[in-house]
């Protein structure tokens, strides 16, 4: 609690200066973090690549070294480009996360908050002007329409409206002409749309924020928790499914998405603001401020999309450490962490290790194992496990149906009397070409390649392309480098 006004204001003042966003403002390098971080984030480019974003500030510094910024020893920092970064990544400008299993950075709350204070203030003049105070005017009696309980005052103020709205449709059906609006009027008030909608990134930003703030502190609930398995998935499940409710700007964010949410709306505000730009009134803006007029459109989709993105992501986050939590186990391993801290501090008690801090403490390397030999699969059974019986032979095995035979195995043999007879040296490919029809089936194929490969196999440069048939009439096309086999003639000593 604070005595005086002054100090409360002082209080609230160094709570201010303490947020990264000021910190940014007045940091020692302040110029040249608002501008690479301008550069580097744009509206069509929210997130970027960590590679990219090392390399294009890289890019940023050598510039400006090269043109003789760097005299000044607050005017540059030092280091390289990545320690940069990573800098401003645990000062809280920059958030790394993952977007499509590739790591990119996107610019935090605060950090855009700076950047739309730094270009507000750059960026021409501020007045009051008759489009500013018309803005606060109706939002002043929007929000006592809103606050009104009584019906009899709102019936009386919606009547007023319509008979203002009445006048002004027979004012333009009699004259049949609209009064033009000067075009320093209708500059002023599109100086007050840009004013508004610098602040709309930052406000997205803040809501995305908010979600990854609660989902961390219900993963780090849920860890800590030791209540029965079902309580805690149904009240995290529930946490996950309406994490959009759980934050105050979640609330708000809900509420405006009621306005912008509806892809219609979006479009009709993006051919507005075309329309607009395309007005002669505009050339009395300068080109940043017409490219920023017709970009608002892609400021409120792109701020609505990061938004769900987060509520997407903390949903799934939440809800895959909700399934895969154990409370059981968690406390079996805090116990066996505990049992093992107690342990240690039970030896390092001890007169021997008191008395020989650096005695040698040797590890256990491995579990030991237990040598129970072989389990027999019956207690009444005590022979021993003996082998199975011999496979009786090829000769003797009678097929059931002749076509069974058909889809068995290569035929070796018939595969082997055909290659005894094809002399000294053949071609694999035109060997099966040429093949008898009942072997010419895949599978001979690799029989035929098995008995090859017994020679001496010489590889080709061209691909070899045969065509095998099954037995039910059906047919196969494999292509394979050609190879040329010459069989190891057997000698007298053989």
């Amino acid at each position: 609690m604070t005595d005086t006004r002054a100090e409360a204001a002082y209080v609230r003042s160094l709570a201010a200066f303490r947020t990264p966003t000021l910190d940014l403002l007045h940091g020692r390098y302040a110029p040249f973090v608002v501008a690479a971080l301008s550069v580097v984030f744009t509206v069509d480019r929210p997130v970027v690549a960590v590679a990219d974003a090392h390399a294009e500030v890289g890019e940023i510094l050598d510039e400006l070294r090269a043109a003789g910024y760097d005299d000044d020893d607050r005017a540059l920092p030092a280091g390289t480009a990545r320690e940069i970064c990573r800098s401003w990544v645990r000062v809280g400008w920059l958030v790394p996360q993952i977007d499509d299993d590739v790591e990119v950075y996107r610019l935090t709350a605060h950090a855009v908050g700076a950047l739309e204070i730094t270009g507000r203030t750059g960026g021409g003049r501020t007045r009051v002007s008759t489009s500013r105070v018309r803005t606060l005017l109706e939002a002043v009696d929007r929000l006592a329409a809103d606050a009104e309980a009584d019906p009899e005052r709102r019936l009386e103020r919606l009547r007023a409206e319509r008979d203002a709205l009445d006048a002004e449709i027979a004012r333009l059906s009699a004259d049949g002409s609209a009064d033009p609006v000067d075009d320093e009027q209708l500059l002023e008030e599109a100086e007050n749309v840009l004013h508004l909608a610098r602040e709309l990134p930052a406000d997205f930003s803040r809501v995305a924020e908010s979600i990854k703030a609660m989902q961390r502190d219900v993963v780090a609930d849920l860890r800590r928790d030791v209540r029965p398995t079902g309580e805690v998935l149904r009240e995290y499940l529930q946490r996950g499914q309406h994490v959009m409710h759980a934050t105050p700007e979640g609330r708000a964010f809900a509420g405006a998405l009621r306005l912008i949410g509806d892809p219609e709306r979006i479009d009709d505000l993006t051919e507005q603001l075309r329309t607009l730009v395309a007005q002669p009134f505009t050339r009395l803006m300068d080109a940043a401020q017409r490219e920023e007029l017709d970009a608002i459109g892609r400021r409120v989709e792109l701020g609505v999309q990061e938004v769900l993105t987060a509520q997407r992501r903390a949903s799934h986050v939440i809800t895959g450490q909700v399934r895969t939590h154990d409370p059981v186990r968690d406390r079996q391993v805090d116990d066996l962490l505990r049992d093992v801290m107690a342990g240690l501090q039970a030896w390092t008690a001890t007169a021997a290790g008191a008395s020989s801090a650096d005695a040698a403490v040797h590890p256990l390397r491995s579990l030991p194992t237990a040598d129970i030999g072989h389990l027999r699969q019956s207690v009444g059974d005590i022979r021993p496990a003996g082998a199975p019986a011999a496979l009786a032979p090829a000769d003797d095995v009678e097929f059931v149906d002749a076509d069974t035979r058909a889809w068995g195995g290569p035929r070796y043999a018939e595969l082997e009397a055909y290659v005894a007879g094809l002399g000294d040296e053949f071609d694999l490919g035109d060997a099966f070409e040429n093949a008898p029809g009942d072997a010419r089936r895949p599978v001979d194929l690799l029989g035929l390649l098995e008995i090859a490969h017994r020679s001496e196999l010489i590889e080709g440069d061209g691909v070899s392309v045969v065509e095998a048939r099954r037995p039910d009439g059906t047919t196969r096309r494999f292509a394979f480098g050609s190879v040329t086999a010459r069989p190891v003639k057997e000698t007298a000593d053989d």
